[in-house]
Formats: structure tokens, sequence, C-alpha cells
């Protein structure tokens, strides 16, 4: 049982509240300075929202990133499971939903793809899909940065880099969509957990066919890379692959297109940032870290207690569930000067958007350079780009992830 909080019972700690879907961080805020470590009864979860806690918490072997199989198996009925089969048959063999030794031999097998300099010699690539998405809005006054900018990016370069055909590259995004809800959690969860299950077993069934082809046929892509690995032992299952690959594809482009749009947006909102950076363009690499912290695409990791441990003064428990909140570490006055500012040159910059430790995202080098060829080339190629004011923001309302489905701008 956790234990209880100073704060009053009746107090509203719902974080899927609209104005906190939109806002989070004065709620943010609030915990850091009064209930760091929570346990919040309507989503019966600890929350950390410290920066320092963030990292402990990251580092403790008794906080498991296995927490799929666990609730699939102990919390849900046999209906249930039955129900959600599907769904846990797939996100179960996801490296970020598990420890190691499983953790470290999936991730031993993409992590070549994504080192700093496989992805520096995709650097032609981004920059031509880049240019032809924006060379496409030419002719537009209004368009939304979400949908015809900002997610096409990386879902053609995660696609390309899948060996997904051209014409198929659209379904990713129904699929996507559907999957949110499953992965990061989501109001109105109960209806569209069968939608969701659909999709994701939908995009499953796709990538299984490409398996299929390119171990008759391999090709110049990931998935012929991975079925020749021998880096893995023992060797993958389909069944492996295929998740491995539903997962690559989904976080390939999920998180970066959150990073392009929430950056563009906070980049508006801070005009003076805004013409430091149009100024001084090798601030880039920079500017990118502090959009990350400023106001990052994701705001929470989740993991679940394995063994008793202690964090911020609580004790936690086996089978517990437990929120690390980046979003809010990330502003944390004792971790960042004149933190709720955005300072595109802030040095150090020890931000935990992409997470700490051994499940710190692969694909960070991958989002890093496109989030930097994309917003550099849009405020360098469109500098009247502004903000509509007359079409309202509109965020997903989830819990782990920081991103909107529509963010309206004009010229």
């Amino acid at each position: 049982m956790a234990e209880t909080t100073s704060l009053p019972a009746d107090a509203d700690h719902d974080i899927l509240r609209p104005d906190r879907v939109a806002d989070p961080f004065p709620y943010f805020a609030h915990m850091r300075d009064n209930d760091p470590v929570h346990w919040n009864p309507q989503y019966r979860a600890w929350f950390a929202y410290r920066h320092a806690d963030v990292i402990k918490a990251l580092r403790d072997p008794a906080l498991s990133s296995d927490r799929v199989r666990p609730i699939y198996e102990s919390k849900l009925s046999a209906q249930e499971q039955a129900e959600r089969k599907p769904t846990f048959d797939i996100l179960g063999d996801w490296m970020v939903f598990l420890d190691p030794p499983e953790h470290t031999r999936l991730r031993k097998l993409v992590l070549p793809a994504f080192s700093a300099g496989s992805v520096e010699r995709m650097r032609p690539r981004v920059e031509s899909v880049v240019k032809s998405t924006v060379d496409a809005l030419a002719d537009r006054s209004r368009f939304d940065l979400v949908t015809d900018f900002a997610y096409p990016i990386p879902a053609v370069v995660i696609a390309e880099l899948m060996g997904v055909p051209p014409a198929d590259r659209d379904l990713f995004k129904a699929w996507s969509d559907q999957i949110l809800v499953l992965v990061f959690g989501a109001a109105g969860n109960a209806e569209r957990r069968s939608e969701a299950q659909r999709g994701l077993v939908e995009l499953a069934d796709y990538l299984r066919g490409l398996v299929a082809r390119f171990r008759a046929d391999p090709g110049d892509n990931l998935i012929s890379r991975m079925l020749n690995s021998t880096e893995t032992d023992p060797p993958l299952t389909d069944d492996e692959l295929v998740a491995t690959c539903v997962l690559l594809v989904f976080g390939g482009h999920e998180t970066t297109t959150n990073l392009i749009a929430n950056g563009f947006r906070s980049l508006c909102r801070n005009p003076g940032q805004l013409a430091r950076l149009r100024a001084e363009p090798d601030l880039m690499r920079k500017a990118v870290e502090e959009l990350l912290r400023y106001d990052g695409p994701s705001k929470m990791e989740v993991r679940r207690v394995a063994a008793d441990t202690e964090l911020g003064g609580r004790t936690l428990r086996p089978g517990e569930q437990v929120y690390l909140v980046q979003a809010s570490a990330n502003r944390d006055a004792d971790a960042f000067e004149r933190a709720d500012e955005l300072i595109l040159d802030r040095t150090p910059n020890r931000h935990v958007s992409f997470g700490f430790g051994i499940h710190h995202c692969i694909g960070n080098f991958l989002a890093r350079l496109e989030a930097s060829v994309a917003l550099g080339t849009l405020i360098r190629n469109v500098p009247e780009l502004e903000l509509d004011p007359d079409v309202p923001e509109s965020w997903h309302a989830t819990l782990i992830s920081r991103g909107m489905h529509h963010l309206g701008v004009r010229r």
C-alpha cells in the first residue's frame, strides 16, 4: 500500500485536465515545491517531479522497465487478457519495456544504424526531404505545421531507413495516431483501446510482410541488416523482429514530430530568441538542446517497482508504478538557472528529454539532426512564418508524450 501524502484528500491532481494538457508547467512547479514524489490516487501511481529524483530513479535497478507483461499477467482478468493479447504480444517485445539481458540483446542489434556517425551520413537525405517539404508549402499562406511539415519529415526518413515503399508511407500516420493511446496513455482510454489495438496489429502485419519480402530478397535497409545480423545470441525470433520494427517506425517519427512542432512554437513565443537564432545560425545545435529542455516531446517515463526502494523520502513498494516527469525535471530551478526561460545557448544543459542511462533514447541523434535541419530551413526560408492566432492549439491528452494534433501557422 502506498504511503499517504501531506496534501488534502480532495486535492485536484488530474494531470489530464484540459488546461494542464495545454500547459502542465504551473502544476509541475507546484508539485516540485510541495510534494515532489507524490502518490496520485487517480492514476494509482507515484509521480517524481524533481530533476535529482528523476536522475536517481533512472539509475535505480529496483525500478524496472518491464511493465507490460506484469500488468498483463497480474492485473487483468482472463477476459481482459484474451481481449488485449494482440497488444501485449507486440508491446511485450519492445526493448523499451524490457530489462537486461533482453533489452541489451535487442538494443545491440539496432544501435549501429542510429549511431552518431551513421546518422550524420544521412544528413544529405534529411536536407533533401526537408527542402522538398518546404517547397511543397511555398504557395500556401496558411498551413498546419504538425500535419504538413513536422510529421512528413521524420515519417519519410524512418520509412526509407526501414525499406518501406514510398507509396505505403502515408499508411503509418493513421496507425501511429491509433497506437498513441496504447503507448502513451490517453483520456478516453477504454473507448479507444479496441481501435488502437487494431491499428497496432495492422502495422505489425504490414511489417511482417516486409520482413518476409526482405528475407527472400534483401535490400539496402535496416530490416535486411537486422535479418542478416550475427550480433544477437540467440538470434531474434520473427515476433521480436516485427515488434522491434513497430517500435522503430512509431518511435522514429512520433518524438521528432513533437520536437519540431513544439520547438517552432517555443521560438515563436520567444521572439527575441528566434531573432537571435536567425542572426546566429551556428547556435542551432545548442538551440535544439534548449528546445528539448524547455518544451520537449516527452513528459514522462514509466517504471515499475521491482524491489523496495526509496525516492525523495518515500518508500516505493514492489508492483507500484512510477512516472518520472521529465518535463518537470527540465524546469527544475535546482538544476537549471532561469529554468522557465528559453535560453538558446544554455550551457551546460543536462536535460532528460531523451531519458538517461541504459534506456537513453536510441534515436536521439536522428531526432536532433531532423529537428535542426527542419527548424533551420524553416526559419531561414520562410522568415515571415508565425503562429496563426485564428487556429486554436490542439494537444494530445496523453500522460507520456507532449505533442499537438495541430498547430496553425501563417505568413
